[in-house]
């Protein structure tokens, strides 16, 4: 497996470009199910998770072609298979968007239940019981969702809890659907919001995105669109979290500040200079952080996917932070890790307490989710030596060449290809 070392001590300064979001990309990319027509998709990341999903997709019968940009043209007008199976869906969580547009448009799927990182419970229940509200016979057996459907009829979906995923299944099945849906306590996220865009430049009829209630007119079929995912806010804060450990001074272009407001408070707390103006975010960083507290909640709270960049960027900082995690219980798995570099925390239940410390010394160190790599590639561009990270196709499910662009910026970081000697 590669490997990244890391020698640390550089500041960052220059400027990268950020790619467009996986977040938004996956379920964009399912939602190409519900036409005949193409999809055409720019600024779509070059990721492991994007590739499987390409795989899983053409498996069913869609046709993909890339082109050049990174854009990605799928057309479904050939289905020769409504199923999901489990040795492509067990590496991607994402792949159970395809069960809310297979049932929409075709009447019926079968979806292998989902994995991907391990870091925590999240089932599918709210899934199936809104699928069953409109109007889907929805069972599973023997590890697959099935679901059936002549055709889905509008009706109010309530959620019990908030749930990302969910509420785009639920947004892809209900633009088809008969009547109007109501999706209350739905997802706020930025990349729900991108999903709802997408689908009305396809012709649905939907109001309220990036509130807790939307309403969808159900129309009786979607057409293709040429459409631009939206730039990754998780990338753009992780990178913002680096130069705020490693100080320097970076621009970031292609950005949406708008999507990153509870991040950019916090980083601000802990002494980052910020500037945004337009897509464009420059941040200075020129003194050790102030250690930063927060506690992770759904959009437009601080984002669960930022908890373990920023508790990289505490473990150097000046004074003691407490971090809760409300979103998954096994998020804090990188932080026998970061301890490994050197750092002070303590775990209580969901909440960490982080006592910054002068300096990190480098390690053999080991990701295990795709966040957590991020933590540990920030801790290891402060840590004094040489850090190793290990297993980092977790950090290539998420992040388009994550080491080329820190070393764009200075960062002295070398990937080591799987086989090699360090």
């Amino acid at each position: 497996m590669d490997k990244l070392n890391i020698t640390g001590g550089n500041r960052l300064q220059g400027e990268v470009i950020v790619s467009g979001a996986k977040n938004a990309a996956l379920p964009i990319m399912c939602a190409s199910l519900l036409t005949a027509d193409p999809v055409r998709l720019a600024n779509v990341p070059d990721l492991n998770d994007i590739d499987t999903l390409v795989r899983l997709l053409a498996r069913m019968g869609v046709r993909t072609e890339r082109e050049a940009g990174n854009a990605l043209v799928l057309q479904a007008d050939r289905l020769d298979s409504c199923e999901a199976p489990y040795e492509l869906v067990k590496t991607m969580r994402a792949s159970i968007l395809v069960l809310g547009p297979l049932l929409a448009r075709f009447g019926e799927a079968r979806v292998s239940l989902p994995g991907g990182c391990a870091i925590g419970q999240r089932p599918v229940d709210q899934h199936i019981k809104g699928l069953a509200a409109l109007g889907a016979d929805v069972r599973v057996e023997h590890g697959f969702v099935v679901a059936r459907a002549e055709r889905l009829k509008g009706a109010l979906v309530r959620t019990d809890m908030i749930t990302v995923t969910g509420t785009e299944n639920l947004l892809m099945a209900a633009v088809l659907a008969e009547g109007e849906t109501v999706l209350a306590n739905a997802a706020r996220e930025p990349e729900v919001v991108d999903l709802a865009n997408l689908l009305i430049a396809m012709g649905a009829r939907i109001e309220g995105q990036g509130t807790d209630r939307i309403v969808v007119q159900g129309v009786e079929r979607l057409h293709g669109v040429d459409y631009r995912v939206m730039p990754d806010r998780i990338e753009a804060g992780t990178f913002l979290c680096a130069v705020g450990a490693a100080g320097g001074e970076v621009v970031l272009r292609a950005t949406a500040p708008d999507t990153m407001g509870a991040v950019l408070g916090k980083l601000r707390d802990a002494g980052v200079e910020l500037a945004c103006e337009g897509d464009t975010i420059r941040a200075r960083m020129a003194r050790r952080p102030r250690a930063v507290g927060f506690r992770t909640q759904e959009y437009p709270g601080f984002a669960t996917d930022m908890q373990a960049q920023l508790m990289a960027m505490n473990a150097v900082a000046e004074g003691t932070s407490v971090i809760t995690e409300n979103i998954f219980e096994n998020r804090f798995m990188h932080v026998q890790e970061l301890r490994r570099l050197g750092a002070d925390i303590e775990i209580d239940g969901h909440t960490a307490v982080v006592k910054g410390v002068p300096a990190l010394s480098g390690a053999t160190v080991m990701a295990t989710d795709l966040r957590a790599s991020a933590s540990l590639v920030i801790a290891g561009l402060v840590a004094e030596g040489v850090t190793t990270v290990e297993r980092i196709y977790h950090l290539d499910r998420g992040y388009e060449y994550m080491e080329r662009k820190l070393a764009q910026l200075g960062a002295a970081i070398v990937r080591v290809p799987g086989g090699a000697s360090a």
